[in-house]
């Protein structure tokens, strides 16, 4: 044990001693050229008082750490946050001196101030040094924080630990391994519980970084992110994250298919292309309303019936660039499917009588006088409500123009 403190206090004072140096460097080159003898040692002796000040706190805090009591260890960890918090280059030297292994396995303690005091260090910790999260998952940490209960833990401890888990889930852009069967679970219960719309945005936040690599997406669907996330779209302050989030997901079978299922679907992304104050969330749902209605004639038939042809005709007109383009491609395909369906073979044909000619003429007139007063009123009311929010606009008549636009093709480009 004297041989890991001689260690320990060994690579402590070299850290210290070589930022003093620099510190001693640094400053003189500031000092006027009048009093630089006089400046220089001045500033020499504040920099070596602070290193041997800093040395000893430091010294002092890894050694609770390691050593002390359990008490002593939280006290050392709010310490060692508070240090790495003033200081960016001291983060990496924890790494090297052992403390993150340590603060890792207090998580797990039912002692709520010292799980807080740990989950504190590591968040600071953590905050923009690769080495340390890597350190932190490779100790077990994705398998300590989901163990809390979200029923019991209070608001702020259930933040701290959303936040660290953020961190922690930026890793996945890099491709490392964050398996864990009990992350995902602890991520959706909390964002089903009553926490608050900071927390949940944390928890969205680390399932979107998550969904951004395809080998994630199982897990994500297999514990009922989709649903929740879908639920969640109607809040407008987590939608548009929720919404991205369902953007990474339903370009997989998985996702795509979960959402197909969904009864939420399509009514919950057509109430959302209904907001204008939320062009980027009209873009999202657009783009995932395409990848669904996408050579899938039975969900563009769940869309018609919902009334997503006038919605998307409103959208045409008054939308973000980006939310017309996706607007004018879903309303082509809706296009051509009702010619396909008034085609001249689309019905059922007979032997005995010529195409076109009623078994009535009665009852035929009549049918196509009740046609032609349905498509009336249809047309009256979408021009209706398509004014009033338009407003006549000056350049009504460039976004109008747009609507002729037409395309044969049946990708995706937008």
């Amino acid at each position: 044990m004297a041989r890991i403190k001689l260690q320990l206090f060994s690579c402590i004072r070299h850290f210290l001693q070589s930022k003093a140096a620099r510190k001693r460097c640094t400053g003189s080159n500031h000092v006027d050229n009048i009093n630089i003898s006089a400046a220089s040692k001045t500033i020499n002796q504040e920099v070596i008082q602070v290193a041997d000040s800093s040395s000893v706190v430091l010294q002092r805090s890894v050694k609770r750490l390691h050593f002390g009591s359990w008490e002593e260890k939280e006290m050392a960890a709010l310490e060692i946050q508070r240090i790495a918090k003033e200081d960016v280059k001291i983060k990496r030297l924890m790494a090297e001196l052992g403390v993150i292994h340590v603060l890792v396995s207090m998580v797990a303690s039912e002692v709520v101030g010292r799980r807080r005091a740990a989950v504190q260090a590591l968040i600071e910790l953590a905050d923009g040094t690769y080495t340390n999260k890597a350190l932190m998952v490779e100790a077990g940490i994705l398998t300590k924080l989901p163990k809390m209960n979200v029923d019991v833990v209070d608001e702020s401890t259930l933040r701290e630990f959303a936040e660290l888990i953020l961190l922690l889930s930026s890793l996945a852009y890099k491709q490392f391994p964050l398996s864990s069967p009990e992350m995902v679970p602890f991520l959706v219960g909390i964002l089903e519980s009553e926490s608050s719309l900071g927390t949940k945005q944390l928890c969205i936040g680390t399932l979107y970084n998550l969904s951004a690599v395809l080998e994630n997406a199982g897990p994500l669907v297999s514990n009922g992110v989709v649903n929740t996330l879908l639920k969640l779209c109607s809040v407008k302050e987590l939608s548009e994250k929720s919404l991205a989030t369902l953007g990474n997901l339903v370009v997989t079978s998985m996702g795509k298919k979960a959402l197909e299922d969904s009864h939420l679907v399509p009514d919950s992304l057509i109430e959302i292309l209904t907001w204008e104050e939320k062009p980027k969330c009209q873009e999202s749902s657009a783009y995932i309303l395409m990848i669904l209605a996408h050579q899938s004639s039975a969900q563009r038939d769940k869309m018609a019936k919902s009334g997503i042809v006038h919605v998307i005709l409103e959208l045409a007109l008054l939308g973000s660039p980006l939310a017309q383009k996706r607007a004018l491609k879903l309303l082509q395909w809706f296009k051509d499917e009702r010619q396909a369906k008034m085609g001249p073979h689309s019905g059922p044909q007979t032997g005995r009588i010529a195409m076109g000619s009623p078994v009535n003429p009665r009852e035929a007139e009549e049918g196509k006088k009740l046609m032609k007063n349905l498509v009336k009123q249809s047309l009256h009311k979408n021009m209706e409500m398509i004014t009033r929010r338009a407003n006549v606009a000056a350049d009504d008549s460039s976004k109008l123009k747009s609507l002729v636009i037409s395309t044969s093709s049946k990708s995706l480009p937008y």
